[in-house]
């Protein structure tokens, strides 16, 4: 079948370490068509989807790794699955391609994971739905109520809503000279709201990226473990991958949510754990497929695309 990607330019990618190259390699290795979406080219015209649609010749030389055949603009419900693999932030810009992606489901298209799942599961919010599965949260905009958690656990994480990659998150202790001045700057002087989250210390041991595919969990985590002297695993921001097989806890927690966000259509989901605690539910586009692979021999790369070709 043909199989689009919806993903960031294909030469900002990194395919030596890029999940959504993987996929690409593993569905072009089933035989399937290969085709590149920027989110930037979707429009509706009279109620029809159509994005600009780049047909992919993939090569294992991760220097030049691909080579565009056709482009075209194509309606969407001209492929067999349409995976969306875009970048946060989760922007208006966001929001509006999950709009125009659910009228294509509505069309027939088959997108994953779920566009209005995309929509309504927020990244950091989402964990809301499980408490007794995370650590003790907070989320909110006011300045006292910010300042009376930090009081009571006494060590927390301060983190944004919309952001990834460990960018503006911050370790604030109860006496830290500088906590009020973060809150302002984090929640824009109470404008924005922002997550508070009690510090795991089990972070020395990595905060986990455990992976699902349609409702099964991965056997292996990669924990990105933190440099020295540094609070975020992130590998963004120098964390060490690790690949590790998953904990009893990690995979009870993983079991406990697998089928529930299956059947919501998140296909791919990335659970972040830290002591077996969960602290995200990552949906717009889970990584460290490749990292593990390469440690392990794991491939989940054609895991994702068997579960395409069995819907």
């Amino acid at each position: 079948m043909k199989i689009a990607f919806i993903v960031d330019p294909l030469d900002a990618l990194k395919p030596y370490k890029d999940s959504s190259v993987a996929m690409m390699r593993a569905a072009r290795a089933r035989g399937h068509g290969v085709f590149a979406i920027h989110r930037d080219s979707l429009a509706v015209r009279d109620g029809k989807v159509s994005a600009m649609a780049h047909e992919l010749a993939l090569r294992d030389d991760d220097h030049a790794w691909f080579e565009r055949l056709d482009s075209r603009d194509t309606l969407l419900t001209e492929f067999g699955a349409i995976l969306m693999r875009q970048d946060p932030p989760f922007d208006a810009e966001y929001v509006a391609a999950t709009w125009m992606l659910e009228r294509a489901a509505a069309q027939g298209a088959r997108v994953f994971n779920d566009p209005r799942a995309i929509r309504d599961h927020s990244e950091k919010l989402s964990i809301a739905e499980f408490p007794q599965l995370t650590p003790t949260t907070l989320v909110a905009r006011e300045a006292a109520r910010l300042n009376a958690f930090i009081d009571e656990l006494g060590d927390v994480i301060l983190k944004p809503l919309d952001g990834m990659g460990g960018v503006g998150i911050f370790r604030v202790r109860r006496d830290d000279p500088n906590r009020n001045a973060i809150i302002e700057t984090l929640s824009h002087n109470g404008q924005r709201t922002i997550m508070a989250q009690r510090f795991i210390p089990e972070i020395a041991e990595g905060d986990k990226r455990v992976l699902l595919v349609g409702g099964e969990v991965m056997p292996y985590s990669l924990a990105r473990i933190p440099m020295a002297g540094e609070t975020r695993g992130n590998l963004a921001v120098g964390g060490r991958g690790v690949a590790m097989p998953l904990t009893a806890r990690e995979k009870e927690v993983a079991e406990a949510l697998a089928p529930v966000l299956w059947e919501r259509g998140l296909l791919l989901v990335g659970l972040d754990m830290i002591g077996g605690q969960l602290t995200e539910i990552n949906v717009t586009s889970p990584t460290c497929m490749v990292e593990i692979e390469q440690q392990t021999g794991y491939a989940i790369a054609p895991r994702v695309i068997e579960a395409l070709e069995t819907l």
